[in-house]
């Protein structure tokens, strides 16, 4: 069965202040090299609608974050944070970007892929229900996986972060919702300073893997295949969601990981393998961090290639 990307074409509607690495050419650049995967079915994301994003966030984040878009005088920017930065055509993306995981969450539901990959930004793992943060507006993936256990009825549903930097963000969901498992291998000390081995969840759904700078790939695959692929097993997910970062790559310039394009592929490879066990092959992953565009852009088209 063909894999589908889930294309947001409002990621180009987000500029940022010069010399910000959350820029267009991301999209750009992964969009170009997705392009040569074989094999795959695109798709236009839709936006979010509120009662969707409030399954996670704030009724006040989200009126903040579409107020304060809504204010923003053409050609100039407002602060949500020290980071991230909006336009007045900002909302849009952000919208899009969570709604395109949810329409990839509904198309896998109803088998029209096994796989899906959501194109989009800006990234959303560092969104907390009640503030944006990292670049990010909305917590797209969080969104989703509320999304598969309150339309879809699923029991359990698992978020794996592959991203350099912790996913602060997602891990609020799993610390509060036992059904949810998340698991992150995140570069420390970096951005944000969360992600402790102490940090478990309430309930034991959370496992994080703080890792040096220049850790060797091999070693980042042994954490990864002794450690998080027997508790993805062991906890049984329903539908599988990745946080596709492709900041862990060796040459991006916002962290201090050695992965290469064969890494990502063994990830998406060894993380279909888990799909496919206990969730009825169901898998959708959403782009998050990746800085060097040519490696982002080789990164994104190895992992979905792998699926």
């Amino acid at each position: 069965m063909t894999a589908l990307i889930i294309d947001s074409a409002a990621s180009a509607g987000h500029p940022v202040p010069p010399g910000h690495p959350e820029h267009q050419g991301r999209y750009d650049a992964a969009r170009a090299a997705l392009e040569g995967v074989a094999n795959a079915r695109w798709l236009n994301s839709r936006a979010a609608v509120r009662s969707e994003l409030e399954r996670f966030h704030t009724a006040a984040h989200i009126e903040r974050v579409l107020g304060l878009t809504a204010t923003v005088s053409e050609g100039d920017w407002a602060a949500l944070d020290a980071d991230t930065q909006v336009t007045q055509s900002s909302a849009a993306a952000g919208l899009h970007a969570a709604g395109g995981v949810v329409e990839a969450v509904d198309r896998v539901m109803r088998g029209e892929g096994l796989h899906a990959f959501c194109l989009a930004r800006p990234p959303g793992h560092h969104a907390e229900p009640d503030r944006a943060m990292g670049f990010c507006l909305f917590n797209s993936i969080a969104v989703g996986a509320c999304h598969a256990l309150e339309a879809h009825g699923l029991d359990r549903v698992a978020i794996v972060d592959v991203d350099v930097h912790h996913g602060n963000g997602s891990q609020c969901l799993a610390e509060v919702d036992e059904r949810v498992f998340f698991a992150s291998l995140h570069q420390a000390p970096l951005y944000p300073g969360t992600g402790t081995r102490k940090e478990t969840g309430r309930n034991g759904n959370v496992l994080n893997i703080p890792l040096p700078a220049n850790t060797p790939a091999a070693v980042w695959r042994q954490h990864f295949e002794g450690e998080v692929l027997p508790a993805l097993k062991q906890f049984q997910p329903q539908m599988l969601f990745v946080s596709a970062g492709f900041d862990a790559y060796a040459d991006d310039p916002l962290g201090g990981f050695l992965l290469q394009d064969v890494d990502y592929a063994w990830i998406a490879q060894e993380l279909a393998g888990v799909a496919e066990e206990t969730a009825d092959s169901r898998l959708v992953s959403v782009m998050e961090g990746g800085y060097d565009c040519p490696a982002l852009g080789r990164a994104a088209a190895a992992f979905t290639a792998a699926l």
